[in-house]
């Protein structure tokens, strides 16, 4: 055989050994996986394990996607194709770990097929690329006993939440009655009513009545939510009670609420010493105080926690930059808190894999000494052997954290975000701002309540003068039947559409994880907790500690000469709007005077003020940009250098292998 002839085969039998290690590792290896993503982004969490380990009948899940019509779409739709390969990842792992329970199809929808049509039945949301194809990127989840549940459109704004949208659509599809949800407001959280007065009136006035706030929304999209009076005398037929702002809540409602809670109703109740939802008409030639806080002191008294008047929760490191009108410049605000990972609860399941959440003005929840009292007393055959009360708490300041107060609330109808930085003092231990409590209750009406209701007709009596109303005295319960749970928060604005949710294209956006705290909570206490693990997993803000420690030391360095700029423009400004606002007398005298002068001086000492202002600002930006770009130049070094780490090793390996044989071959 000759030299041409073996080099020929040689090729062949490489080729055909390169070929057949090609196809083993596509089938073998197809199965060995390795999620490098920092936070695991292809590796389900273990709620979803559990839902797919609940699966008793096999389900389908279509992935429809419009690729070949993506081709033809221009660059926006075509970003999707990236977005499909990770839905495709990610329902292949479903598909994985249920074993076989969870069937995946992949279906791309061509113009005027059976699939096209199906998926408009389905009701996927469907964008027009030419007259005849159309853009489809959604997913159907559908059961053995009909039962279809559908994400319509993969929005880019749900990334983040692929996995919980996914899982949820399973849970539900496979759960057969919904929780039935009861909120309590003083605030329009659920709306106006299309047949109330105001709402009419609105609408005769070309406007639209208000509509519900988002988290409701969320709400109503797994459990069955309905309205509970602020008046009513008892609550029936819920699962869990969300009380929201109870202002001024009669006695009557309070009495229901302590009933429903000692029968076993989960409850989680809203309070705030001052809520921004509850936007009060203010006429601005009347300077009285209107009430914006709320309370259950009664009830949360008795439960082992109290929320002192007028006091709230700061913390310097957690503070926010926000204005208070459009003219005012944003500052850092004492009462406007984003919550990072460290001030949540990591033994709790609700807010063990929370990361952000934004409060405004956060009243202080204080655990009262209720256990050393009952320790006093004796115990007797009914007390004794019945669980503690156990008060966990959820969320909390750092170890910098601590109270703060203000005389009355006319001070924040004003508020002055600098002065309440400055009159906050640092504190030694956390300040609680979320309680979970769990135990067996006692009632916070013992002796029951006097009420009023409608007085027996007489029909033989034509006395006018007969009263309608008559006092009933009611009795309830005086301690809990069986367990008791209640979440209390000491904010309400933390789920309101302005802390909670963003407006984008796609409608509102969940903006950190204040929606999720409320959800995880209702789930928790509905004793559904498998989703929990999976809605904050993809909301994780990676913080950037060292660029954060130099620009805080940055902004220490350069407070006290920023306040002195601020200061001599401020002072500028009003000696310059004294000159402009004079009477007209004093005008005609400032004409061809040397005030005029002085005018153009100030204008000029507040324009050299504001350069020394940008000056100070950039000197701080530079600091941070000096960083960056160190650290670009590491990761720009660093895989040359390694590359060329190992080809010094490599060389100096070989040199020595080739000195060695060398040093053989003369000896043989």
């Amino acid at each position: 055989m000759n030299r041409t002839i073996r080099a020929t085969l040689g090729a062949v039998l490489i080729l055909i050994i390169a070929f057949s290690g090609i196809t083993i590792c596509q089938h073998v290896g197809s199965r060995l996986k390795a999620d490098i993503t920092d936070q695991g982004l292809y590796t389900l969490s273990d709620g979803t394990k559990a839902i797919l380990g609940k699966l008793n009948q096999p389900i389908k899940a279509k992935l429809y996607y419009a690729k070949t019509a993506a081709m033809k779409a221009p660059d926006q739709i075509q970003y999707f194709n990236n977005y499909y390969e990770f839905v495709k990842a990610l329902l292949e792992e479903y598909a994985a770990v249920s074993q076989g329970k969870v069937q995946l199809e992949l279906i791309d929808p061509r113009p005027f097929s059976d699939e096209e049509e199906a998926a408009i039945r389905h009701g996927l949301q469907r964008f027009p690329i030419t007259q005849e194809e159309t853009f489809f990127f959604g997913l159907v989840i559908q059961t053995q006993f009909g039962v279809d549940k559908v994400i319509p459109f993969f929005s880019p704004d749900r990334h983040n939440f692929i996995e919980y949208d996914i899982s949820y659509l399973i849970d539900t599809a496979i759960t057969k009655q919904k929780k039935k949800i009861g909120i309590m407001s003083s605030l329009p959280v659920m709306g106006q009513d299309a047949s109330d007065y105001m709402a009419r009136m609105m609408q005769m006035q070309g406007q639209q009545p208000e509509p519900p706030w988002t988290i409701v929304e969320q709400l109503r999209n797994k459990y069955e939510v309905t309205t509970v009076g602020t008046d009513v005398n008892e609550i029936n037929d819920v699962d869990i009670l969300i009380v929201i702002h109870p202002k001024n809540l009669p006695e009557q409602t309070e009495f229901a609420i302590d009933q429903f809670v000692l029968k076993g109703g989960r409850t989680i109740v809203c309070v705030d010493p001052h809520c921004i939802s509850d936007r009060p008409q203010r006429n601005p030639m009347q300077m009285t105080v209107q009430n914006q806080n709320s309370s259950l002191d009664r009830l949360t008294r008795t439960w082992g926690l109290d929320m002192p008047v007028n006091t709230f929760a700061g913390d310097r490191a957690l503070a926010l930059e926000a204005s208070f009108s459009r003219n005012q410049r944003a500052e850092k605000i004492i009462g406007y808190l984003e919550l990072t990972p460290k001030c949540f609860n990591h033994e709790s399941v609700i807010t063990t894999n929370l990361n952000q959440v934004q409060v405004l003005f956060a009243g202080v929840l204080k655990e009262m000494d209720t256990q050393a009292k009952a320790a006093e007393k004796p115990a007797d055959a009914k007390t004794e052997g019945k669980p503690a009360i156990q008060r966990t708490p959820l969320l909390m300041t750092t170890d910098k954290g601590n109270a703060w107060k203000v005389a009355s609330a006319f001070e924040l109808m004003f508020p002055d975000p600098g002065k309440m930085m400055d009159s906050f003092i640092d504190g030694t231990q956390p300040v609680a701002m979320g309680y979970l409590v769990t135990g067996r209750f006692q009632s916070s009406f013992p002796q029951g309540i006097e009420v009023e209701v409608d007085a027996p007709a007489d029909p033989n009596s034509d006395d006018p003068n007969e009263p309608k109303k008559i006092k009933k005295h009611i009795e309830g319960l005086t301690e809990a039947t069986e367990d008791c749970a209640v979440a209390v928060f000491s904010d309400v604005d933390f789920i309101s559409d302005q802390l909670a949710y963003s407006a984008s294209i796609f409608g509102k956006m969940v903006r950190g994880d204040n929606s999720a705290l409320l959800l995880n909570t209702v789930e928790e206490l509905g004793g559904s907790g498998d989703l929990i693990s999976i809605r904050s997993r993809g909301n994780f803000k990676r913080p950037f500690v060292v660029v954060d420690q130099i620009e805080e030391e940055a902004e220490k360095q350069t407070a006290d000469e920023m306040m002195l700029v601020n200061a001599q423009i401020e002072g500028f400004n009003q000696e310059l709007q004294k000159l402009v606002s004079g009477t007209e007398q004093d005008k005609q005298e400032v004409l061809g005077s040397d005030i005029v002068k002085k005018k153009r001086e100030l204008e000029l000492n507040i324009h050299d003020a504001q350069r020394r202002l940008r000056d100070i600002k950039e000197k701080r930006r530079e600091r941070t940009d000096e960083l960056g770009n160190k650290l670009e130049l590491v990761n720009m070094a660093a895989v040359p250098g390694v590359i060329m780490v190992v080809a010094v090793l490599l060389g100096i390996w070989r040199g020595a292998r080739r000195r060695h044989y060398i040093s053989h071959a003369s000896d043989a």
